[in-house]
């Protein structure tokens, strides 16, 4: 139990009226809603990233598998890593929709399986497919994620012209 003084100071430090950090899987709905209007409006230069970056902690690291047209490097860092990373990512992508989600975790880790249709704007077809997202959550904001594709091979033909 946590009591509250007249400044309003919570006896652990904190603000009687801050929320608390949301646990990683409500983290990720929040990521999600602003990663798909950021690519819908058709990224770097066009939509702004402020809306993405807020659901990203500063030492944020996302590790992409190879072979993927949008992958670079593979691990993108940071607030300007992850800007760069869904720059190119809207490059790719005209589209994404999540059609299903189920997730398994706690308050710093979910595991998320999505199902998701994306659009490529080079050729315009859509690939219909399963991501498993492994990612942690620290003070509210994303700070790691390891996505496996289950068919890499088919994203990257949909790109393909």
């Amino acid at each position: 139990m946590s009591t509250t003084n007249a400044a309003g100071d919570q006896t652990d430090g904190s603000r009687a009226d801050e929320q608390p950090p949301a646990d990683a899987w409500t983290v990720m709905q929040r990521f999600y809603a602003a990663e798909a209007a950021y690519v819908a409006a058709g990224g770097f230069g066009e939509a702004s990233y402020e809306h993405v970056a807020a659901y990203l902690d500063p030492e944020v690291c996302l590790y992409q598998a190879p072979g993927l047209p949008f992958t670079g490097t593979g691990t993108w860092r940071g607030h300007d890593g992850m800007e760069r990373f869904l720059a190119r990512f809207s490059e790719v992508w005209e589209s994404m929709e999540f059609l299903e989600q189920e997730h398994w975790g706690d308050a710093d880790t979910v595991v998320v399986r999505n199902r998701v249709r994306f659009r490529a704007r080079a050729t315009g077809r859509e690939v219909d497919t399963s991501i498993v997202q492994l990612i942690t959550v620290r003070d509210g904001r994303m700070l790691e994620c390891r996505p496996f594709y289950w068919d890499p091979q088919a994203v990257a033909d949909a790109c393909t012209p």
